[in-house]
């Protein structure tokens, strides 16, 4: 690590974690006229943790600056859903060294809580993983004040859910907000129940007053999103469900519409779908995790859903929302997939029509079941599907442009493109160019036309 003396090791894995109050006798040092970049991989949560870490360092005095500036504190926060997670995580500390050598870089994330050891780079001053964010700053003051490289990485098999909130997103015109962790799903690919920990989730006092922050500082629109969202409430065993935690949101003035985050199929069901039917603020966009349209490969991964469900939690959310859009993950070649079975998984994407799939081949993740089994499909193999489904993907793209032209949208205005025109998205999420829209507005917009993947409109 080249910092001080050496490394200490803080994190409940690798030893004995420090008491708060003896970290916090270090805030006499904290408040700086330092600067801090941010690097943000991987998912949405992430992004909302970076927030709530940038809004930390800001209220001890530090300024924010871009990442490919020279900064004092270079904070990564990482991902490790897949190698390539791993490998950007790794690429993006060595940049920060080699901008700044006497900069102290902080790493967190996910590749923090699952390999702290693989981090102990050049530059590296703190090494903390999925908990202890919230003491972020008083953590690298300690780190400084003692001289050392700390490493603190906590256990998550207690962990409670971290309150950290945020009350700003500096540079966007909606709000993302986390009000779930963790996951006890286990699919057979995924490192995430390792390193993320249990579920738990957000009181829904928080969420409400996290809500009313946002609104305050002009958002009119909330991302809700977590770990597994579909989750939200179940380890409370009090009732609350995901559709109470909405609720919260929508009962806040200001809040004028409410995007949610993955989903998994199951949530669709009856009570859910007329729920929601009865929240105008919600968008119609949902985002279900398929994964894999194959029965076979989905009992393979645990997926604890079939083909034939998840087409069915599609038809039901059809026929409830006139404007509803569909979009997905799915991935390709898990191990033992055979050409019958992927092409039972283009046939499924076919069926449910989606408006958007994001596709990815198959990494394998040390740790996980599916690591070990047999049957591995060669990596060309495993990128020639996700080919083929990203070009499956596009045609449906465009079958979901095409529907909406003709219809009015309301459409959340967020910059300006070249020629002046605002730019936004639609409650399904799909961008419109609207002349004369301005960023930070809900316009109601008729949709005339398609410009490449994208809708042309004009304000109401």
């Amino acid at each position: 690590m080249e910092k001080g003396q050496g490394t200490t090791s803080l994190g409940g894995v690798w030893g004995g974690s420090p008491k708060k109050e003896n970290v916090n006798r270090f805030m006499t040092n904290v408040t700086t006229n330092q600067t801090v970049a941010f690097h943000t991989l991987g998912c949405k949560v992430n992004q909302y943790d970076t927030q709530a870490m940038r809004e930390r360092f800001e209220r001890a005095g530090y300024t924010t600056v871009g990442f490919e500036e020279t900064a004092d504190v270079y904070v990564v926060n990482t991902c490790t859903v897949t190698g390539t997670g791993d490998k950007k995580s790794m690429q993006a500390v060595r940049r920060c060294h080699r901008k700044n050598p006497a900069a102290d870089i902080v790493v967190t994330g996910c590749l923090a809580q699952r390999a702290a050891d693989e981090l102990t780079m050049p530059g590296v001053r703190l090494i903390i993983g999925t908990q202890r964010r919230g003491e972020i700053v008083e953590l690298l003051a300690s780190a400084r004040e003692q001289d050392v490289a700390l490493i603190a990485v906590e256990s998550l098999r207690q962990a409670p859910f971290e309150h950290l909130t945020v009350h700003a997103h500096e540079g966007h015109t909606r709000a993302t907000m986390k009000i779930q962790e963790g996951c006890d799903r286990w699919c057979t690919y995924c490192i995430i129940p390792s390193v993320r920990g249990p579920i738990r989730s957000r009181p829904l006092n928080e969420i409400r007053e996290e809500a009313q922050s946002l609104a305050k500082a002009g958002f009119a629109e909330v991302v809700l999103t977590g770990i597994h969202l579909t989750s939200y409430g179940r380890e409370l065993k009090n009732g609350t469900t995901l559709l109470d935690a909405i609720k919260a949101v929508h009962e806040v003035a200001g809040i004028e519409r409410i995007r949610i985050g993955s989903l998994e199929p199951v949530i669709v069901t009856k009570e859910f779908v007329d729920g929601i039917a009865q929240l105008d603020k919600v968008c119609h966009q949902f985002h279900l995790a398929l994964q894999s349209g194959s029965d076979t490969v989905l009992a393979r991964m645990r997926r604890r859903y079939t083909s034939g469900e998840f087409l069915a939690a599609c038809a039901m959310l059809r026929e409830a929302f006139e404007d509803c859009a569909l979009t997905t993950d799915v991935m390709t070649g898990f191990p033992g997939e055979t050409e019958e079975e992927f092409a039972q998984t283009r046939a499924t994407c076919q069926a449910a029509g989606f408006s958007r799939m994001h596709v990815f081949p198959y990494s394998e993740r040390a740790g996980t079941k599916a690591a070990e089994m047999p049957g591995s499909v060669p990596r060309h193999v495993r990128e020639e599907r996700a080919r083929a489904l990203i070009a499956l993907g596009h045609g449906m793209e465009k079958a979901a442009l095409e529907s909406r032209v003709g219809k009015k949208e309301a459409v959340l205005i967020e910059e300006l493109d070249a020629d002046g025109n605002g730019v936004g998205y639609t409650g399904g999420y799909l961008r419109v160019h609207v002349p004369g829209g301005e960023p930070g507005e809900i316009a109601q917009v008729h949709i005339t036309g398609i410009v490449g993947a994208e809708l042309t409109g004009e304000l109401m």
